[in-house]
């Protein structure tokens, strides 16, 4: 028997990176798994749906239009007659400091990253209560906890992200529905490759970056889904409000030097 049996998951943003390795995990688990997504979803097409279990499916929504996410959902509870799973995944990111950052571009980041999370959810929220509760996983980032440079608008969007999700969790906890925040660090995708191909050494920024992390290695879309996985199934039944960092330890390393790499290179 698989861990989520008979769950209707929405993921938004799940065509592509973080949000199909969740939209996998899910569906492998045994989820009925939407993948509701501004763009095109290739891999639909590769995956086999048995005709007794699990389904996938695709919506194309744009998580900022309230229309659209609203008539998203109450079709899910029209087809399947419940929602279980929301993973609030779609966003976008700019590397600007503040000075050079338009109103426009601010509000483009806060559109995306912060009133999508709100809109899913609050649609989400009425459907869940009706069918007995439900798990909501809000992908928020490192960035949420502590800054980048030059990212001052992302950083501030998933700090609402995280700060929204404490505040669902605490109005929602009676209603049996729990909300929990995902802090992804470096993730080994096509959307922090294109970070890569700015440098003149790209081999060296690798090996830098996989200096910041004391496991030894950049993180992987299925770390990130795993533990969505985990929080959204019964196992975390008393897990709510929290933000759960999965970075590979590298928060937890003030950076200092490595004296005794410069020593050895001496």
């Amino acid at each position: 028997m698989n861990r989520l049996d008979g769950k209707v998951a929405v993921t938004t943003g799940g065509a592509r990176g973080i949000g199909r390795a969740v939209v996998e995990k899910l569906y492998a688990e045994g989820a009925h798994v939407i993948i509701a997504d501004a763009g095109p979803c290739e891999f639909l097409e590769e995956t086999a749906t048995a005709d007794q279990g699990p389904t996938l499916s695709y919506r194309c929504m744009d998580v900022t239009d309230e229309n659209v996410v609203g008539q998203v959902f109450q079709d899910v509870f029209a087809i399947h007659g419940r929602l279980d799973i929301l993973v609030n995944n779609a966003g976008i990111a700019f590397d600007k400091p503040i000075e050079e950052t338009t109103v426009a571009e601010w509000d483009l980041m806060m559109n995306v990253n912060l009133k999508g999370v709100f809109l899913c959810t609050k649609y989400a929220v009425p459907l869940m209560r009706r069918t007995g509760g439900g798990a909501i996983v809000n992908i928020g980032s490192l960035e949420g906890l502590a800054a980048n440079p030059r990212r001052t608008a992302y950083a501030a969007s998933k700090g609402g992200v995280h700060a929204l999700t404490r505040a669902v969790a605490l109005d929602h906890g009676l209603d049996n529905i729990r909300c929990n925040a995902v802090c992804p660090g470096w993730i080994n995708t096509p959307f922090n490759d294109s970070f890569f191909e700015t440098l003149k050494d790209q081999d060296a920024g690798r090996r830098a970056i996989i200096g910041l992390h004391p496991v030894g290695r950049m993180g992987l879309p299925e770390d990130v889904a795993n533990t969505v996985c985990w929080l959204v199934s019964n196992e975390s039944g008393f897990i709510t409000g929290q933000e759960i960092v999965v970075d590979g330890g590298r928060l937890c390393r003030l950076p200092l030097p490595d004296f005794e790499a410069m020593e050895k290179g001496s």
